[in-house]
C-alpha cells in the first residue's frame, strides 16, 4: 500500500522521474475542468507529458458519480489504454478519488500518479491510497484502497487556489496537529490564514504529509490506529451530506465543525483539556464561521451518522482524544449523547 511522496521544488523533474519509473505504453492526464484551466498550464510544456491522451470531467463534488467515473472508463477504452497504461492525476481530491478508482478498476487496475492541486488533496486526498466515488447520496460510498506509484506535492499549485480552499485543506492540517504533538498544533492555530506564507505553508504540508503517512503505513487498510484520521469526520460528514440538499459547503469546512463536535465529546467522554479544546473551537470559529443547523436538523444529521462506514452493529463510533496525540479510537455515543454534542456545536 505504501506509496512514494515527493515534496517536489521542480514539477517537470520530479513528473518526469515519476513517469519514467513506471512502465507503460500509453499515457493519460485526468483533469477537471477547473484544473484544466487552472493547473495544466503549468505542466503542458513539460516534454513526458506530450504523448498524452487528456481526459477532462466536471469539476466539484457533484461530478464524484457513477456517471463520470464510466465517462473515464470509456475515455480509457476509446484511447487504447490497456493494462499497462498510466494515467497522472492533476487536481484536487475529487480527481485524485475519482480517478484513482478508475485506474484501479480499468482492465482490473492499471497504475496511476497523483499530482494534487489543491491545500486538501495535498495533505489528505492524494496519500494513503483511499479511492472512490459518492454513490445513493453518500460521500465515498463506493472504492476501494490502492495505492498510487507517487504523489508529487508542489506548493506552487496553492498560488491558484483561492481563500476559501486554503481554509478547506486546512481543516485537515488541524487534524493531524490534534492527532500529533502540542508543538504541531500551537504552530497551526498561530498561522496566518488572512495573509497566506507560501513558504512557510509548504514547510508545514511537509509535516502534515508525514504525520499521515507515518499513520496510513502503520496500519493501511484501517483496521485500528489510521482511524485516528477519521478525527471530525463522523460530525464531518453528517454536516457536509445534510449540507449538499441545501447549501454545499467544501469538505475542510464540514470537517473543521466537525472537529468542534468530536473535541467537545473528547472533553467528555475521554478527558481530553477543556482548555485546549476551547482554544481550538475558538479558532475554528473564527476562520470558518458557523453552521446554520437547527434543532429541527438532529434527526437528519443523526441518519447520516448512522451511514458512517466506522460504525459496527449499528453503534455510531467516533475517533476521539484522550488529549493531543493521544488517540481513543472506536469510542461510541448514542443518541442523547449526540444531540448534546450538536447543542454544543450550536451554542458552545
Amino acid at each position: 500500500m505504501e506509496n512514494k511522496v515527493v515534496i517536489s521544488t521542480d514539477i517537470s523533474q520530479s513528473l518526469t522521474e515519476a513517469i519514467a519509473e513506471v512502465k507503460h505504453d500509453k499515457l493519460f492526464l485526468l483533469t477537471d475542468a477547473t484544473t484544466h484551466e487552472l493547473c495544466l498550464p503549468v505542466v503542458r510544456d513539460i516534454p513526458c507529458l506530450q504523448e498524452a491522451i487528456h481526459i477532462t470531467i466536471g469539476a466539484t463534488d457533484t461530478h464524484k458519480t457513477l456517471d463520470t467515473l464510466s465517462q473515464v472508463w470509456k475515455a480509457l477504452g476509446d484511447g487504447g489504454g490497456t493494462r499497462h497504461s498510466l494515467m497522472v492525476n492533476l487536481g484536487g481530491g475529487m480527481v485524485t478519488d475519482l480517478g484513482g478508482f478508475a485506474a484501479s478498476t480499468f482492465k482490473r487496475g492499471i497504475k496511476y500518479i497523483n499530482v494534487p492541486t489543491t491545500l486538501l488533496s495535498m495533505v489528505d486526498a492524494s496519500v494513503g491510497g483511499k479511492t472512490g466515488i459518492n454513490f445513493n447520496g453518500l460521500k465515498n460510498e463506493i472504492g476501494v484502497f490502492n495505492a498510487p506509484q507517487s504523489v508529487i506535492i508542489d506548493t506552487e499549485f496553492l498560488k491558484t487556489l483561492d481563500h476559501e480552499n486554503i481554509c478547506s485543506g486546512y481543516a485537515e492540517m488541524l487534524k493531524h496537529g490534534l492527532i500529533s504533538n502540542d508543538e504541531n498544533l500551537a504552530e497551526l492555530l498561530n498561522f496566518d490564514l488572512g495573509n497566506v506564507d507560501y513558504r512557510h505553508l509548504g514547510e508545514m504540508v511537509g509535516t502534515s504529509v508525514t504525520i499521515k503517512e507515518r499513520i496510513v503505513q502503520e496500519d493501511p487498510l484501517e483496521h485500528g490506529i489510521r482511524k485516528a484520521l477519521n478525527l471530525g469526520h463522523t460530525a464531518g460528514h453528517a454536516f457536509e451530506s445534510w449540507a449538499l440538499t441545501r447549501k454545499p459547503y467544501l469538505h475542510g469546512y464540514a470537517v473543521a465543525w466537525g472537529l468542534i463536535c468530536e473535541l467537545y465529546l473528547s472533553c467528555v467522554k475521554t478527558g481530553f483539556p477543556t482548555n485546549k479544546m476551547r482554544q481550538a473551537v475558538r479558532f475554528i470559529k473564527e476562520v470558518y464561521g458557523e453552521l446554520p443547523i437547527t434543532c429541527d436538523d438532529y434527526e437528519e444529521l443523526y441518519t447520516y451518522m448512522t451511514h458512517d462506514k466506522k460504525n459496527t452493529a449499528g453503534i455510531i463510533n467516533f475517533t476521539l482524544l484522550g488529549n493531543v496525540g493521544d488517540i481513543r479510537i472506536n469510542q461510541s455515543a448514542n443518541k442523547e449523547e449526540i444531540f448534546e454534542m450538536l447543542d454544543f456545536f450550536r451554542e458552545g
